[in-house]
């Protein structure tokens, strides 16, 4: 704690992000930078608590209270402020394969539980960590690190996404023979295809995945586990496999009028307009395209707001985002106290651009949608919404009823469905005879990740459903663990 004053002296600071306005004329990050001094300054406000909530990692009320892959936050903020940047990227990547993913795409629970939170501003971690790593590529302290020796036991990861490369990342530091399977083109999963180059910048993703390859690990692309490679191949050729595979069986809205052309899934959506603007800077064409268009985004969470901020960026005619629950407290409710997520009303980036250009917020809460209208040609045109009242049951129903007299129609010539996730595609579970949880995720004891199958361990978002991309690298990094000791008898993995 190298001012102990710092708390108390120095307000929070978060540096401002790119305008609305002229951020949404490319697909550049938009996150702003804070400069070294005012790094320290903000490093100085951690009080290094004896008890830090903010490592601590923990499910409170079903959600994450702390950093769930036990960041040494209070160790690096203070290395920061002292000016040891060196050293304070060591501490980082003792826990965290990728900080410069979460630094930019993790929603922070770690501020949800810093304990300056509880009566000030809390401690701006997401951004000093961000600037950390930064840093570190910056001076080339970053560098492949390939192991000494090779145990000779080979392992399949299959899937690319965060929990692949980080258990990829980790059984390789040891010296098993890795190799990723990856079924679209480019490896990252959601980190590449799922989150909009704006929000984490793809060469940063692949300038990681090409540090994995000259440490050793094996990647293969256009190749989907179940249809181009059968799944029991992986366990005829292999010592081990790791399922991350992700939850990507999309939540639908079985409403009249959804066979109407025009109504997508976000994620057809988010991974067509990325692949466009990686492979031709969108000039193939090979993309839903929001230009002139009406656009009405249903659910709100990272992923509908990811779907606002690049129909802003294609130009779209309106923007209404319709979200089914309440509108949140502007404070933490009294059920919900600190060190929990405080679920509290925000603004993101996609808010921020669609109020700076059409003049107020997108979102209407507590909205139900009715039914989709559509024209001669089949493609939607309008649809029919409803507010609901939550504090009124329906009998043996949801737990809202719709409100007498409030529905209207609203333009609507392209939606995107922002609904979640139900789970992983089943092709593998059904080859391999996985036994699966209620969920219709691989069932796999957290902590151990160990499937009912011999050899196979499943690890993020295809066994705990849809999560953050910080949980994927928690469950990442501990399924090499256990598939380490499984291979060798012991392991030395954290």
């Amino acid at each position: 704690m190298g001012d102990p004053k710092g708390f108390m002296t120095i307000e929070r600071h978060v540096p401002s992000d790119r305008p609305p306005k002229l951020r949404i004329l490319d697909w550049k990050e938009f996150h702003g930078h804070a400069s070294e001094e005012e790094l320290a300054g903000q490093g100085a406000r951690c009080m290094d608590c004896g008890v830090p909530f903010c490592h601590t990692g923990s499910l409170i009320g079903g959600m994450a209270a702390g950093c769930p892959i036990n960041n040494l936050i209070p160790e690096w903020n203070d290395l920061v402020y002292r000016g040891h940047w060196r050293e304070a990227l060591d501490r980082l990547h003792k826990t965290n394969n990728f900080p410069e993913f979460t630094g930019r795409v993790c929603p922070a629970p770690c501020e949800g539980s810093c304990v300056l939170g509880i009566n000030e501003p809390p401690v701006t971690i997401k951004n000093i960590e961000a600037a950390i790593i930064d840093r570190g590529f910056e001076e080339g302290w970053v560098e492949a690190s390939a192991p000494e020796s090779r145990t000779g036991k080979k392992v399949a990861v299959v899937g690319s996404g965060p929990a692949g490369l980080a258990c990829a990342a980790q059984l390789n530091s040891v010296g098993h023979d890795v190799t990723v399977f990856e079924r679209a083109d480019r490896i990252g999963g959601l980190l590449m295809y799922g989150i909009p180059n704006m929000k984490l910048d793809k060469t940063l993703v692949q300038r990681r995945v090409d540090l994995m390859a000259a440490e050793g690990v094996k990647f293969v692309t256009n190749t989907s586990i179940g249809t181009d490679l059968p799944s029991k191949k992986l366990l005829d050729d292999f010592d081990a496999v790791v399922l991350c595979t992700g939850a990507t069986k999309p939540r639908d809205l079985h409403i009249p009028g959804r066979d109407l052309k025009g109504i997508h899934f976000a994620m057809e959506f988010l991974h067509a307009n990325t692949k466009s603007l990686l492979d031709s800077e969108h000039k193939d064409g090979n993309y839903i395209d929001a230009k002139g268009k009406h656009v009405v985004v249903i659910g709100g969470g990272d992923t509908g707001t990811d779907c606002i901020g690049t129909s802003m960026r294609h130009g779209c005619k309106s923007l209404i985002n319709l979200e089914i629950v309440p509108r949140p407290p502007e404070f933490r409710a009294p059920n919900n106290p600190w060190p929990q997520w405080p679920k509290i009303f925000r603004v993101d980036y996609g808010h921020a651009e669609v109020a700076a250009v059409y003049g107020k917020d997108p979102r209407e809460f507590a909205v139900e949608t009715v039914e989709f209208h559509g024209d001669e040609q089949g493609h939607v045109k309008s649809m029919t919404i409803r507010q609901v009242d939550w504090s009124k049951p329906a009998d043996k129903g949801p737990p809202f009823s719709p409100v007498p007299g409030s529905e209207r129609e609203i333009e609507a010539d392209l939606v995107f469905l922002a609904l979640g996730f139900l789970g992983p595609e089943q092709k593998i579970a059904e080859e391999l005879g996985l036994a699966t949880d209620p969920r219709s995720n691989y069932q796999a004891e957290y902590g151990r990740f160990a499937t009912s199958i011999d050899k196979v361990f499943a690890a993020g978002d295809c066994r705990r459903g849809q999560s953050l991309v910080v949980w994927a690298i928690n469950e990442g990094r501990a399924a090499a663990r256990e598939c380490d000791r499984y291979l060798i008898g012991h392991t030395a993995l954290v």
